[in-house]
């Protein structure tokens, strides 16, 4: 049986030495929920959390298959502590699993070049308009398909004003491009970045990003990145980030 843990830091021992902060934000209570499979002495525990859910201790198959019901959509992204989580997620999913590799950033508080960063946000084109996420803005972010997730873990701009923290660029009224909080935990936010297909290639996804981790930086939050993708990689380098390590990660398609 699955049980969701009302006190999170049952399962801490399990996820320990896994720098996410996606799993801090479910373990501090801030955002999202973790389960297990016993709720007082568990020995297979998942951190659920926007599109993302990450094993850890032993593995479970009843834990692996299940899907809360409130998380929307028809697909996960499933992230395995071990090759034993991984061979038992894709024993149950089969044709429904791909599996993708993703690149840790590693977490350095005091990289951070603050005139690199202004020289990078001093490089918005001419004709576009670079302002931090506000109501209305919020609500455009959530209105597009491509920009929702900027906000979407946050479910009224009450609780994005209170835990989130964001940048776009607009062109002509119409936001194009974003860096903004996927989520928060008690030291800092999990950056998400979106840029609409035909505005790519202009670096506005740089000048967002290096005005977000400016007001990170004014606020003293960590602005924690995780890379889908050797570009988001690049993109992280050239902000003052190091790559760490590449990890697995399986996608999971057409749940019911």
């Amino acid at each position: 049986m699955v049980h969701e843990m009302k006190d999170a830091g049952k399962a801490s021992p399990l996820f320990e030495g896994w720098e996410e902060t996606l799993i801090w934000s479910c373990l501090q209570g801030v955002m999202g929920k973790i389960y297990a499979d016993d709720p007082d002495h568990p020995t297979a525990v998942m951190a659920v959390i926007g599109d993302f859910t990450f094993f850890a201790g032993k593995p479970d198959t009843e834990l692996a298959s299940f899907k809360p019901g409130w998380c929307k959509g028809n697909f996960r992204i499933l992230v395995p502590q071990d090759r034993a989580w991984e061979d038992r997620i894709l024993e149950i999913y089969g044709e429904k699993a791909k599996i993708t590799s993703r690149y840790a950033i590693k977490k350095e508080p005091d990289i951070f070049d603050r005139e690199k960063l202004k020289r990078i946000v001093s490089l918005l084109p001419e004709g576009y308009e670079l302002s931090m996420i506000d109501e209305y803005l919020y609500h455009m972010c959530r209105s597009q398909s491509w920009s929702a997730d900027l906000v979407s873990q946050f479910p009224d701009y009450e609780t994005y004003q209170k835990l989130g923290i964001g940048a776009v660029v607009c062109k002509d009224r119409v936001v194009v491009s974003g860096a903004s909080s996927y989520s928060r935990y008690l030291g800092g936010i999990e950056i998400e970045i979106d840029t609409r297909e035909d505005y790519r290639r202009k670096s506005l996804a740089s000048v967002c990003a290096a005005r977000l981790i400016l007001e990170c930086l004014k606020r003293n939050l960590y602005p924690s990145w995780d890379a889908q993708n050797p570009g988001s990689v690049a993109l992280a380098e050239k902000l003052g980030y190091h790559y760490s390590h590449t990890y697995t990660a399986i996608e999971i398609y057409d749940l019911q």
